[in-house]
């Protein structure tokens, strides 16, 4: 039934008129309850991206090597002493002696730092990414292939094996001149599934019967509603909060209950708190990122660029046409001259938000920079209502 269909059967000669203040008025009851429903539909986030499963972590792993079959383009190891201990190490370890005293000075090895991260419940046999970068002189490790590395985690065990040949992004040319062109890093590359896992790491998640959950951002309000929508899903006294950035869940002490269980808790959602009112200054890049609740008390600002001007001036200076004694001299004279440019003043009234204060900033004609002073006379004066960051 389409609009003018309904608006006909309101209005036609057979209707009484109760029963059409009965339709209006259900009408109106439908449009409120619409109204009254409005705040429950703003956007809501998921408990996945709000928090993190205490226990469930990374791991970094970290593992020097070799990188071989450069064009060229590695280590000068007249320079570079550890890689051509390195090469004879390996090479000692393959069964090949070295006569003592000779260093070999190969120009298509590079000793390279070889790095990755180990996700959680990652098993034997799996294979990860690794990132290898330059040590010493290398010019590129494009077209190379690292050999065999043992990557370790912090407690200095073998975690992960590494080995294969290289993606680099960047390339590097070179003229005979000196002159040379370089795009991105030629230095750096990663070999995707390069590395094999060995080792598992320990997780606490199967042993523990009491699941934490560890918020990214903490916030008071935000562990308030996590508990009440949890609570609201699975039933009261299934979660309780700990503190401002922690909840503590009971969960079933079978792993594959577990697992069930903390899929569904991860896809609850629910409006986190705001964020405080901040604001962010980047003193070296000039940037300034003012936060949406950002208030400011009933101020008067005056700005204005105080211009310091020098100029240098030479006169000649010559001796009198009869005197005896003198000689013809150059003379260096200075004016200086200060003067205030752009000297005004804008009045802040009582309440004012973000895009008010952008405004009276901007009929200033405030650069970036001038934005920051303003921001901070505001703040020492009392008048702004927010946490001033300065990175």
């Amino acid at each position: 039934m389409n609009v003018k269909k309904i608006h006909a059967s309101w209005w036609r000669p057979g209707r009484t008129s109760g029963m059409r203040r009965q339709l209006l008025r259900s009408f109106s009851i439908a449009s409120l309850l619409v109204l009254f429903l409005l705040p429950s539909l703003a956007p809501a986030e998921r408990i996945k991206d709000l928090a993190s499963v205490a226990g469930v972590r990374e791991n970094q792993l970290v593992g020097y090597g070799l990188v071989v079959g450069l064009d060229g383009t590695g280590d000068q190891t007249s320079q570079n002493q550890f890689t051509a201990q390195s090469l004879k190490s390996m090479l000692a370890r393959l069964g090949v002696v070295v006569p003592p005293g000779v260093n070999p000075k190969p120009k298509n090895v590079a000793a390279v730092m070889v790095h990755a991260t180990l996700p959680p419940f990652v098993k034997p046999g799996q294979t990860i990414d690794v990132t290898v970068s330059s040590v010493g002189n290398a010019k590129s490790l494009r077209g190379g292939t690292l050999l065999m590395t043992p990557l370790k985690g912090i407690d200095g065990q073998v975690y992960a094996i590494a080995q294969g040949s290289l993606i680099v992004s960047g390339f590097g040319a070179q003229g005979s001149d000196g002159s040379k062109i370089t795009v991105n890093h030629p230095a750096a590359g990663r070999i995707p599934n390069g590395a094999t896992v060995e080792r598992a790491v320990a997780s606490p998640f199967t042993s523990q019967r009491q699941l934490v959950l560890n918020l990214h951002t903490p916030d008071f309000t935000t562990v308030a509603r996590m508990v009440k929508a949890i609570n609201l899903a699975l039933g009261e006294g299934t979660a309780k909060a700990i503190d401002g950035a922690s909840v503590q869940v009971r969960a079933p002490a079978d792993p594959t209950q577990k697992v069930a269980f903390l899929s569904v808790v991860e896809n609850i959602t629910l409006r986190p708190g705001e964020a405080p009112a901040k604001v962010v200054v980047n003193s070296r890049t000039g940037t300034v990122v003012i936060g949406k609740n950002v208030r400011i008390l009933p101020a008067a600002v005056a700005h204005g660029n105080l211009v310091v001007t020098i100029s240098e001036q030479t006169a000649v200076s010559q001796p009198g046409p009869f005197a005896r004694a003198g000689r013809t001299a150059v003379v260096p004279q200075s004016n200086v001259n200060v003067s205030l440019e752009g000297n005004r003043m804008f009045l802040i009234e009582p309440g004012i938000q973000l895009k008010d204060i952008v405004q009276a900033v901007n009929e200033v004609g405030a650069a970036p920079g001038d934005l920051v002073a303003i921001l901070e006379a505001l703040k020492e004066a009392g008048a702004l209502e927010a946490e001033l960051i300065v990175i």
